[in-house]
Parts: structure tokens; sequence; C-alpha cells
């Protein structure tokens, strides 16, 4: 099977300092990859490099597209980037005000995205923005209502069925739980596992939440100080690390 996504030597610096370094992957079609590590260790940049959000310094992404074709996400113009980012790419923020139009009424929040990649007849979208909603488990009586007035799992609730209702085929994913209430993170991640399933998603997930990669990731990453130290599936590095910096992150969840 032909990955959906490769990365190779991928490096981004920030001057002297390491943001991360020589990284290889593979992730293929409907396969959850975790990424792990403390804070610094650069899982978060190196999902901003993948995701197109910054430029590294060096390496490749190359990427399939549905027409079948591997195209080096490095080397796309903007609006070929841009478009990719609307279609068949979504990001999910641990802050959904980052990923949301506060200003904007929940329906119109994922009409826009429809909008965006070419639906115009408005009842089709109010249809599709009623149903994603009830996806997401948000009422369609709250579909004009601004995010404003939704709580913080909602909001992240919103910002999913935002990112998901043009049907990526590949879904970013920065600590989407994190600053959640512990039974909120719990039914956001039911949700999160059922909708990867359902639509036979492809997903990166960067966490420093090891029960959330438990939960989602087939396979996992460990990283430490910009570099992947162990990488493998996710129960085989969990259940047996090799690397002392994976037996130390696994052990102090055990202690905590």
């Amino acid at each position: 099977m032909t990955p959906l996504l490769s990365v190779y030597n991928l490096t981004k610096m920030y001057g002297h300092r390491v943001g991360c370094q020589d990284i290889n992957l593979d992730l293929y079609p409907s396969e959850v990859l975790g990424i792990v590590g403390e804070s610094g260790s650069g899982k978060s940049t190196l999902l901003n490099c993948l995701a197109g959000q910054l430029t590294p310094d060096r390496g490749r992404i190359q990427f399939k597209t549905r027409s079948g074709d591997v195209k080096d996400t490095l080397t796309l113009s903007e609006p070929e980037q841009l478009m990719l980012s609307r279609t068949d790419w979504a990001f999910v923020h641990q802050n959904p005000r980052d990923g949301l139009r506060m200003s904007v009424s929940a329906g119109g929040n994922v009409g826009e995205r429809l909008m965006a990649v070419g639906s115009r007849h408005y009842g089709h979208i109010r249809t599709t923005a009623i149903d994603w909603l009830d996806r997401v488990e948000i009422t369609a009586d709250r579909i004009d209502d601004r995010p404003t007035s939704f709580s913080g799992g909602m909001q992240q609730r919103l910002q999913i069925a935002r990112n998901l209702v043009t049907g990526p085929r590949l879904v970013f994913m920065d600590e989407p739980t994190g600053g959640l209430d512990v039974s909120v993170q719990a039914r956001l991640l039911d949700l999160l596992r059922n909708l990867v399933r359902d639509m036979g998603l492809s997903a990166i997930i960067v966490t420093h939440d090891l029960a959330v990669v438990r939960l989602l990731a087939d396979r996992l990453m460990v990283m430490k100080e910009g570099q992947a130290v162990e990488s493998g599936l996710t129960d085989q590095v969990l259940d047996d690390p090799q690397h002392a910096y994976t037996q130390l992150l696994v052990s102090s969840v055990l202690q905590a």
C-alpha cells in the first residue's frame, strides 16, 4: 500500500535551537499517528511543518492526492496549498478560538468551509450544517448562535464539524483535548474515535497525554529535543518502551 503522507529528513531550526531534526515517517490511509513528548520536544513544530503552517529548512513532504498523484507539498503554489488545506486536509487547534470565526454563527462556521470549496445553495449548506452539528452533538436549535455562547467543549466540537464537513482525508490535531475538564475530554475523545473510524480518516495527533494516544492512535512517535527517539505500534511502545526517555514518560504517568 502506498503511504498517504511520506516525510523525509524534515528539519526546522530557530537560529541555533532545534525545532525538529531529520524526521522521517510514513502515514497510511485510515491510520492515526500519535506524536508525544514533553513541552519543547518539537512535536508542535513538526505538526505545523507537516500542515504547511511553518516552512521547514530542509526535507520533503509527499502527499498522495485523490487523483493518485504524489506531490511534494513544499513545492505547491499558494493557491494549491490553500485548496489542499480546504479539501484533503484539516487542522484542529488546541484552542478552538484559533480555528473558528467567533463572530459568525455555528452554522455559518460550518457553511464557510463548504462555500470555500464551491457550495452555493443556501438550503443545502444549512441542511449539511445541521447534520454536522448533530454529528458532533450540538442541537439544531443552536445553529444560529455564535460560538462565544458555547462552552469550551462545544466550541471544540464545532471546530471539528467545521473541519470535517468537506470530507478531508488527513486531519492534523494539536492537543485537541488540552484545557478541557476530564469529563469533557472523555466525551470528545469518544466522538473523535467514532468519527475517525466512521470516515476512514488518517490523522496525526500531537499530545502530551498518553491516554489520548492509547485510545486514538495506531502508531506512536516519541520526540525529545526535536528528534524522534522511538516509534512503533502504540500498545507496543507504551507497554514495552525501549528508549530511556519513553520509559520515563510512561513511568511518570503510572506514578501520577
